[in-house]
């Protein structure tokens, strides 16, 4: 569901693959009540459920129904109808295009991928970074709602038989974007964790067993770079998704999954969020004029503080480890240095880079810079963890 996505108007009118056409005179209180008082719809809707098909010169010209669409179209038109509940885009998350794709498969009906050249159509996507984190963070938030709250779960249409076991799977990845925020935060954590407290969760770098995470790791980034290297994509791209892929996770899927919990609570409700997106012409007027185009920007959203927890506690782990390897001395106790948290050092390191643009935050200005509320807040949960975790270690 999206941008270049096209549906038959059966689909759109509730119908399954296998619903029977109705021949018969079918009574004009039942149309009301589902498609609403619009004579037009409800006339291109006895056409699908009977199954008749007008020859081209009796149907009606588009031009003569621009009135009647702008009816549809009005934000009051669904009430006191079956809009959004079993006809339409169904209504009860804020990822009604997931909701909608699910029930669709659901009835049995299958989709085909066609990508012309060139695209004939292109969305819009958030023109700047804080838009793009609330966006992922409305995301996650309706998609753990049709896990957790909706009865179109794809476990249990795939139970009925009519999604198949693949395409469940590929909707449960989707779905458990929010849910895939808390261990990987956790990961994030860990490795942290473990250099502060003087112990590990890698092997050491001078036994074997050190290669098996190694190899898992060059093994993975190696094939998904290749991946994208086959769909003509470049190294920077590949690094930007690498980077984003962990700042999304733990910073808008974590709050899109927090508010869900809190919803479930009867703490909170459901807010939709709108994002602004970037409009430009076919010549790129009002993109390339953009001064804070490729910059990253900031404001004080809450979403950002995540993120610069995890920065912060990365960047006391390193020093502390700095502090370490400060005290070795290489020429005669060297492998007291391979008996060092390198592996979690690496790790550190790596998660650095990825929120590289959040460190260059803590001294920017202006936009580009975090603000000093957040970074406050962020600081005061750092040293409560640094502290908590210095106090439970083993060696102290």
């Amino acid at each position: 569901m999206g941008s270049n996505c096209f549906h038959r108007r059966k689909v759109i009118y509730g119908l399954s693959p296998n619903d029977k056409t109705k021949s018969g005179n079918i009574r004009n209180e039942d149309l009301h009540k589902v498609f609403g008082k619009s004579f037009e719809l409800r006339e291109s809707a006895v056409q699908i459920l009977s199954g008749s098909n007008p020859k081209i010169e009796n149907r009606t010209s588009p031009s003569t129904l621009i009135d009647a669409s702008i009816d549809v179209a009005g934000c009051s038109y669904e009430y006191g109808t079956d809009w959004g509940k079993k006809v339409g885009w169904l209504y009860g998350s804020t990822s009604e295009d997931v909701l909608t794709g699910i029930n669709i498969h659901g009835k049995g009906w299958k989709s085909v991928i066609c990508s012309p050249e060139p695209l004939p159509f292109l969305g819009c996507a958030p023109s700047t970074f804080p838009s793009s984190l609330i966006q992922q963070k409305r995301w996650a938030n309706g998609l753990t709602e049709i896990l957790l709250l909706s009865d179109k779960n794809p476990l249990l249409l795939t139970m009925k038989g009519n999604l198949w076991f693949r395409q469940a799977l590929a909707y449960y990845w989707v779905c458990l974007w929010g849910v895939r925020s808390i261990p990987e935060i956790c990961y994030a954590f860990l490795p942290t964790y473990c250099i502060i407290t003087g112990t590990r969760f890698l092997p050491k770098l001078s036994e074997m067993a050190f290669i098996i995470p190694v190899g898992i790791f060059v093994i993975y980034n190696v094939y998904v770079l290749w991946e994208l290297k086959r769909l003509g994509l470049s190294l920077r791209m590949w690094w930007n998704l690498q980077r984003m892929g962990r700042v999304i996770a733990m910073t808008s899927w974590f709050y899109g999954f927090i508010s869900v919990m809190l919803k479930l609570m009867g703490l909170s409700k459901t807010v939709f969020e709108v994002t602004q997106k970037e409009h430009m012409s076919n010549d790129g007027v009002g993109y390339h004029n953009d001064k804070n185009v490729n910059m990253f920007t900031f404001d004080k959203s809450p979403v950002f503080v995540p993120g610069v927890v995890i920065l912060l506690v990365n960047m006391t782990a390193l020093i502390n480890s700095v502090l370490k390897l400060s005290k070795v001395d290489y020429s005669e106790i060297w492998m007291e240095a391979l008996g060092l948290e390198l592996g979690e050092m690496f790790c550190s390191i790596w998660l650095l880079l990825c929120f590289w643009e959040f460190l260059k935050g803590l001294f920017g200005n202006g936009k580009h810079g975090i603000p000093s509320s957040s970074i406050w807040k962020s600081g005061v949960v750092a040293l409560f963890l640094v502290c908590s975790w210095k106090r439970s270690s083993p060696l102290l």
